[in-house]
């Protein structure tokens, strides 16, 4: 089968297509042939071996996606023929993908197979972040970084949905645009973003910041809090936040600040399946629109990680086999 492997951390243009065994199916294990692969900051993050995210080398990159099942027990309850997708598991930029029955879930019939590969991770991140995370609720003032990428068009609908206010940034008068049909209240640039939400909010400041920029942004997403906010710091692409003083929550209004992650909010099959069904429900009922920013074979996967790490691109970027 195809796939793409990595012998060493290294830069996107070394990304290569390579012939790989087969993997093997276990029991309670799902074949899948893969019909989409997400493509995620992560992945970047392990393709360069950065600390925190290195990984055993030879590795086959990619966490999340969908496809068909082509072997499965003789006692499952997935079948040959099921569509599923899964967050988490690695070796996902590849042809076959062998799945643990427990990561799977099933796509159902009038959801699109990418459109699920496309919110196995940003959407399950942004349903935690909004129902768990921080609970929006109607009139919650909520701002989003990185407001035209995968996860913040997701946030910006599920705020909405929940009948909520959003501020969003984004980094071009375009992507800024591009927003308003998503019901973004307001979206501004990230120069001086927190002076610019003390002005949108009377100088109250937001209840709660989804930060997934992380070093570039975190001490002004603090500012931008109303006293006893929540920064939820779910994502470093721009680099991981410096060891800080806590005592600066303290001094800036007896702030709160969770660097929260998936895996802890899909810990059992029962909240795993919710979410997903939540998700499933609100994109065939049209509540939820999500956004295929690019679609590329296997054999440009470095331009699709050029493209994700550029911060150009918006909406969801996606490997086809």
């Amino acid at each position: 089968m195809r796939g793409i492997s990595i012998s060493e951390y290294s830069n996107p243009d070394q990304l290569r297509v390579s012939e790989l065994d087969t993997p093997k199916r276990e029991p309670k294990t799902l074949l899948v042939e893969t019909i989409a692969a997400g493509v995620n900051f992560i992945d970047t993050y392990q393709r360069q071996g950065l600390p925190g995210y290195q990984k055993p080398l030879p590795l086959i990159l990619g966490l999340e996606g969908s496809g068909r099942v082509i072997q499965s027990d003789p006692d499952s309850s997935f079948s040959v023929g099921d569509v599923i997708a899964w967050p988490f598991h690695p070796e996902s930029y590849a042809e076959v993908v062998a799945i643990p029955e427990s990561k799977a879930i099933t796509v159902p019939e009038g959801v699109d197979p990418k459109v699920a590969a496309a919110v196995m991770l940003q959407g399950l991140t942004a349903h935690y972040l909004v129902n768990s995370t921080f609970e929006i609720k109607p009139n919650s003032k909520a701002l989003v970084h990185a407001g035209s990428g995968g996860v913040g068009r997701l946030l910006i609908q599920m705020i909405k949905n929940a009948g909520g206010v959003v501020i969003a940034t984004a980094s071009t008068e375009q992507k800024r645009e591009s927003l308003g049909a998503l019901g973004c209240d307001y979206a501004i640039p990230y120069e001086q973003f927190h002076k610019t939400v003390r002005e949108i909010t009377d100088n109250a400041g937001v209840d709660v910041v989804y930060d997934g920029v992380g070093n570039d942004t975190y001490m002004q997403s603090l500012a931008s809090l109303r006293k006893r906010g929540l920064l939820a710091l779910f994502g470093a692409s721009s680099g991981a936040v410096p060891p800080m003083d806590l005592q600066i929550l303290n001094s800036m209004g007896s702030l709160f600040l969770t660097r929260p992650t998936l895996a802890d909010y899909i810990a059992t099959r029962e909240e795993y399946e919710k979410r997903a069904s939540d998700i499933f429900r609100d994109i065939s009922e049209k509540r939820l629109i999500v956004e295929i920013g690019g679609e590329y074979p296997f054999e440009n996967a470095s331009q699709a990680h050029i493209d994700l790490q550029s911060r150009k691109t918006s909406g969801k970027l996606l490997l086809v086999p």
